[in-house]
């Protein structure tokens, strides 16, 4: 059965009533012909309620994103650019980042720019502005469901260096609220390399106000800097835009439940009865999580990014030993969902918290070391 406008669908019931199942879900491909957008080709995908707008040129990562016509992510002052823009050097990566529902970060390296084994890093990576070969775009019934998805290949690479390819598949079915992401990300040459990536989910208005709070199943956490330490015990509570805020960025180490995966949300009980977006991904391909919160004028959006290793650079890792590698012709795999939460779903999801964490507090470091000694 698919649920669909306010009641349960049988899939005959529903083919009866169009001409085509384009009437209400599916993909459609496109190209951008304006401004720094001009060129990139994009997926815009319809599962019902859920709307989102896959950025094929931008490494495939999702950018808009709307529950029912409410916008679930932050969108960035520069929009959608093309991969043509990117300014590899220092922080000229933010001149072309759009926010969105998931930028993705990496992947042999990402994080701070730094200056590591010889050579000059940028922030964050190059994937988010590599072009994706758009492998298959299909929608199909499952029996009773009606299943969209999405495959592509990004690719890191150089002359003599890098042959990372990162092959993402994004899956939604009509229906439902949530989008999953299966990234199988593939060392094809013959060196070992770097393995550094990091999912940067961005929530914003109106889910993200005051009133709203984070959520997660977070054991123990450190604050990146002096700004960051300062109020640590709001990490989780969210206000309204403030004039000069200076971003916090807290580093989790999240408790799981069984199965191995981690959760995270905001969740705004005041918008429209109840309205929240989670996060769910396995720790043991992820082993950590950031939370980067910017409640600024403009730049008001909260960050939930399971990542492989933290935000302060390669050369960080690598002195930390936590720097994590994928060997020749080997091949990691990475899963993320990403979904919408309403009205009792939001308590339901609070309990799953609890059940994992115990209802207890998370453990505060303030020693960045200490944190990464015992909560690794």
């Amino acid at each position: 059965m698919v649920h669909i406008y306010e009641r349960d669908w049988a899939r005959d019931d529903i083919l009866k009533r169009v001409g085509s199942m384009e009437q209400i879900a599916g993909v459609k491909i496109a190209e951008f012909s304006n401004g720094f957008e001009r060129g990139v080709k994009v997926a815009v995908v319809r599962n019902g309620d859920l709307n989102f707008l896959v950025a094929i040129d931008r490494g495939m990562d999702i950018v808009n994103a709307e529950y029912k016509g409410v916008p679930l992510s932050w969108i960035s002052p520069t929009g959608i650019v093309a991969p043509g823009f990117y300014e590899p050097e220092g922080l000229g990566w933010l001149r072309g980042f759009p926010g969105g529902l998931m930028t993705t970060c990496g992947l042999t390296y990402m994080g701070a720019p730094t200056f590591d084994d010889g050579e000059s890093l940028g922030l964050h990576g190059r994937i988010s502005y590599s072009p994706a070969n758009l492998l298959n775009a299909d929608c199909c019934w499952e029996g009773e469901k009606y299943k969209i998805v999405l495959e592509g290949e990004a690719r890191e690479s150089k002359v003599f260096e890098p042959n990372i390819v990162l092959r993402r598949r994004i899956t939604t079915f009509l229906g439902e609220r949530h989008i999953a992401i299966r990234d199988l990300v593939t060392n094809r040459g013959w060196k070992t390399q770097p393995l550094m990536i990091l999912y940067h989910i961005n929530i914003g208005f109106p889910l993200l106000d005051e009133g709203a709070r984070f959520l997660s199943t977070t054991g123990c956490l450190a604050p990146r800097d002096r700004d960051a330490l300062e109020g640590v015990e709001d990490f989780a509570s969210v206000h309204g835009p403030r004039p000069g805020y200076r971003e916090k960025v807290y580093f989790h180490s999240m408790l799981s439940d069984s199965d191995g995966n981690a959760y995270a949300a905001i969740l705004n009980h005041r918008l429209l009865g109840g309205l929240g977006v989670y996060v769910k991904y396995n720790t043991r391909e992820l082993p950590r999580f950031v939370q980067w919160k910017m409640l600024g004028e403009g730049t008001y959006v909260m960050g939930m990014e399971p990542a492989n290793s933290l935000v302060l650079g390669r050369d960080k890792e690598r002195d930390f030993k936590t720097l994590q590698h994928i060997k020749p012709q080997e091949t990691r795999e990475f899963n993320i969902e990403i979904g919408v939460l309403v009205g009792s779903e939001l308590a339901v999801f609070e309990e799953r918290i609890n059940s994992v964490t115990g209802m207890r507090r998370p453990r505060v470091f303030e020693n960045l070391e200490s944190f990464i000694e015992l909560c690794s």
